[in-house]
């Protein structure tokens, strides 16, 4: 057994891991960060955004994993989750999602309990890499070498001038296509979108995203305003993501060259099998921070390549780039506006995107991120 209190990782060639290294504690904490300015989409408004942030200790090294959630999230990680993963293999960080998934089996498994494995799985990996001085993209396993990432904000509340800047501002960054909230006001919403591709230009790909707002009529006649105004390439929840039916049927009827995705709150491969089985998009969307984590995700994975079906990952793009690079049925990564803003202002390590694309920083173990835990004690969540 290796002894966590006497070595350090220059002590730890890879070969002596096929001893147990123990995972010696669990940290969790909070911290909440306003917006920038009032935001919206179709079915939602907020100030502010949660972050719970996790790390995993064992071997001298501390891994990090993170969801954006609320922080009774948090609470359930320090009461629960730590006590059943605290002692557990850090190399086998599969054996402990499974135990994480048995011991929360009554506290049901969508929802908080979900994005709560999510940040300790994410962070369990993390502290796996570290161990062995890895790159968690090389753990994992690069099936490329940079992630293409799409703008994403445009949120209903804002006003037309501050939607076109900040569109128009990632078309200058050199990233080649950007998202737009519309479903507040679907009366409005065929002249804001169109006023959005006079912003971005002819070039750039307009995705639009309703946050399941719409009725299936609705949305079906949207959609061929959106196509036939804007050249919307990208529709993202025209009607709720719990209406399979209906998401198949704006997919059977929308214009060509308008896929229609949604999956960003799938929570178990069971969720995305069932979206995947009923035809219901043409891109599936997953989120790691809600999907149970990375061991998790990467069976979303698996279930898109069985299908043939294209996988888009959700929000949080410092968290999603790694596992991303081993995602063989991955189009692009979702570089949305709020949580660039947070990773900026709480961890060190964050790349950015050129020729809009993200590619890992193979020189840093990990996921290549450290907590800036004075800036963040600053927001702590009460």
């Amino acid at each position: 057994m290796i002894s966590a209190a006497t070595t350090t990782r220059a002590e730890i060639p890879i070969q002596t891991t096929r001893a147990e290294i123990p995972v010696d504690e669990l940290e969790v904490g909070a911290y909440t960060i306003p917006t920038d300015a009032p935001e919206a989409d179709g079915t939602l408004e907020w100030d502010a955004t949660t972050i719970v942030v996790v790390h995993a200790r064992g071997a001298c090294e501390s891994g990090v994993g993170y969801t954006y959630a609320d922080v009774s999230t948090a609470k359930l990680i320090a009461t629960k989750l730590a006590g059943v993963v605290r002692g557990r293999d850090a190399m086998a960080p599969q054996a402990a999602w499974e135990a994480m998934v048995e011991q929360t089996r009554n506290l049901g498994r969508p929802g908080i309990t979900s994005m709560a494995i999510a940040a300790v799985d994410l962070a369990l990996w993390d502290l796996k890499a570290r161990v062995l001085g890895l790159p968690l993209c090389r753990l994992l396993g690069m099936a490329r070498e940079s992630v293409p990432v799409y703008g994403s904000g445009g949120f209903t509340a804002y006003s037309p001038q501050r939607l076109a800047a900040q569109l128009s501002g990632w078309v200058q960054d050199g990233i080649p296509r950007v998202k737009m909230k519309i479903g507040s006001t679907p009366d409005g919403d065929a002249a804001r979108v169109t006023a959005a591709r006079e912003a971005i230009g002819p070039r750039t790909e307009l995705f639009v995203d309703a946050n399941g707002a719409y009725s299936r009529k609705q949305a079906l006649e949207l959609a061929e305003r959106f196509r036939a105004q804007a050249q919307v390439s990208w529709f993202e929840e025209p009607v709720s993501s719990d209406d399979l039916g209906g998401l198949a049927l704006v997919r059977d009827r929308a214009p060509a060259g308008m896929p229609i995705a949604a999956g960003e709150y799938g929570y178990d491969a069971v969720y995305f099998r069932r979206m995947l089985e009923a035809g219901a998009v043409d891109v599936l969307q997953a989120d790691v921070t809600r999907c149970a984590g990375i061991t998790e995700l990467l069976r979303v994975g698996a279930l898109c390549r069985a299908h043939g079906v294209p996988l888009s990952l959700h929000c949080g793009p410092s968290i999603h780039l790694h596992p991303a690079t081993a995602l063989e049925n991955l189009v692009h990564l979702e570089y949305f506006h709020d949580h660039v803003r947070i990773e900026h202002m709480l961890f060190d390590g964050v790349v950015e995107p050129v020729d809009g694309a993200l590619t890992p920083d193979l020189d840093r173990p990990g996921n290549g991120l450290e907590f800036k835990r004075g800036e963040a004690e600053r927001c702590a969540a009460a």
